[in-house]
C-alpha cells in the first residue's frame, strides 16, 4: 500500500493515553510508521508521553519514546510533562469512559483537560488536538440522520455532558492567530489491532450466539478503525486549515447493527474457521428503554454501570458524516468493516487473547 507521509513540522510531539487503544497506534504511527495500511509521520522530531503510574510502557520505550509518569489531573506532572514545549504539537487521547464513579468524568474528562490546556498555552505549544466523543451529540433522530460538526450538543449521560463541557471549554479558547491552535476530534465506536477486553468479549458473544440485537437491528453506527482515525488525527495536527476546527472522523459509512453482528461472525467462521453459532437472541426495543431509565438513575445518584450503559444505547442510532474531514484535511478512510475485523481478530490471536 502506498504510504502517506505527514509532516507535522514541529521538534515535539506530546501524547497524553498513548498506552492506549488508540493512543498506542497513533504513538507508532509517529516513530516507526504504519506500513501495513500505509501511515507515516516524517521522522525527526521527538515524541513524548504523559502515562499512568503502572501502565506497560515497554512498547513505546522501544519506539523511543520519552516518558513522564503520572496523572492529568495534577497540575505540577502535567507542566513537567509541557516543559520545553514550545511550537510543539499536543494530541490528548487520555480520558475516561467506563468509570466507577459519575465523578470521575468530571475530575478526568474536564478538569484535566483544563490543566493540560492551561499548561500547553503557557509554554507555547503551537497546535493542540482533543479527541472528543459521538456522545457529545447523543442519538440520531433517525436510522437516515447524520451528525455533522454544526448540529446541535445532546448529550448521553454524564459522559456526554463532560465532552459536551471540554468541548465548550475548549471553544471559548479558540482564538484566531491564539496559541495553541486548537482542533477538535470527535471520534465513534473504536474497532481494530489490540484492542481491550471489552471488545474481545462482543467477539465471544458473536461466536456463542449471545450477543443481543435490540429492537429490529436496524439502526444505525457508525464506526472508526483506529488505524483510519490515526489517519484523520495526524492529518489534523499537520493542515493549515485544520486550526480552530471540529471534524468527525469514522469509517466512510455506517454500518447496521445487523451487519456488524453478520460480519464479525463471517469473519470468525470464514477467515479464521471458528465454529460460530447462530445469533438468536433478539430482545424487543423496551429492553434499551428500560437500561436507559435504569442507567439515569444510578447516574443520578453518582453510581455508573458499564454493561447497563452500553445496553441502553443498543437500538440506537449514532453515525455521523465525515464530509467536512475529507474536503478539508483530504482524511480517506482506507479500511472498512469486512478487513479492519479480520485484522483486528488476527490481533487478538496473536496478543493470547482467545476468542
Amino acid at each position: 500500500m502506498q504510504e502517506i507521509p505527514i509532516a507535522l513540522n514541529t521538534p515535539l510531539v506530546l501524547l497524553t493515553g498513548a498506552t492506549g487503544w488508540l493512543g498506542g497506534r497513533l504513538a507508532a504511527a509517529l516513530t516507526i510508521g504504519l506500513p501495513e495500511v500505509g501511515l507515516l509521520a516524517t521522522r525527526g522530531f521527538r515524541v513524548r508521553a504523559l502515562v499512568l503510574p503502572g501502565q506497560d510502557i515497554s512498547q513505546l520505550c522501544g519506539q523511543g519514546v520519552e516518558i513522564v509518569t503520572g496523572d492529568i489531573r495534577d497540575t505540577e506532572t502535567v507542566s513537567l510533562f509541557m516543559a520545553g514545549a514550545e511550537g510543539a504539537v499536543f494530541i490528548h487521547m487520555a480520558g475516561i469512559i467506563h468509570p466507577t464513579t459519575v465523578a470521575q468524568f468530571e475530575a478526568i474528562n474536564i478538569k484535566g483537560t483544563v490543566n493540560l490546556l492551561t499548561a500547553a498555552q503557557r509554554v507555547g505549544v503551537r497546535r493542540a488536538i482533543f479527541i472528543s466523543s459521538n456522545s457529545a451529540m447523543g442519538f440520531n433522530p433517525h436510522p437516515d440522520h447524520r451528525f455533522t460538526e454544526e448540529s446541535p450538543y445532546n448529550p448521553y449521560m454524564a459522559y456526554g455532558r463532560s465532552k459536551m463541557l471540554m468541548e465548550k471549554k475548549l471553544r471559548g479558547e479558540t482564538t484566531v492567530g491564539g496559541r495553541p491552535e486548537i482542533v477538535i476530534i470527535r471520534t465513534p465506536w473504536f474497532y481494530g489491532p489490540n484492542q481491550p477486553q471489552r471488545q474481545t468479549l462482543f467477539f465471544k458473544m458473536v461466536k456463542n450466539g449471545t450477543f443481543p440485537i435490540v429492537g429490529s437491528g436496524r439502526n444505525r453506527r457508525s464506526m472508526g478503525y483506529i488505524d483510519n482515525l490515526a489517519q484523520g488525527i495526524l492529518f489534523a495536527a499537520a493542515h493549515q486549515k485544520a486550526a480552530g476546527e471540529i471534524f468527525w472522523l469514522a469509517d466512510e459509512t455506517p454500518y447496521t447493527m445487523n451487519e456488524i453482528v453478520e460480519t464479525v461472525g463471517k469473519v470468525l467462521r470464514e477467515d479464521f474457521g471458528m465454529m460460530v453459532h447462530p445469533n438468536r437472541l433478539r430482545l424487543p426495543s423496551i429492553a434499551a428503554d428500560v437500561a436507559m431509565a435504569v442507567d439515569a438513575a444510578l447516574q443520578y445518584a453518582g453510581m455508573y454501570n458499564q454493561k447497563i450503559h452500553v445496553l441502553s444505547e443498543m437500538n440506537k442510532t449514532i453515525a455521523c458524516d465525515i464530509t467536512k474531514a475529507r474536503k478539508v484535511l483530504g482524511y480517506s478512510p482506507k479500511i472498512a468493516l469486512r478487513e479492519g475485523m479480520r485484522l483486528s481478530v488476527a490481533s487478538c490471536l496473536k496478543n493470547g487473547q482467545a476468542i
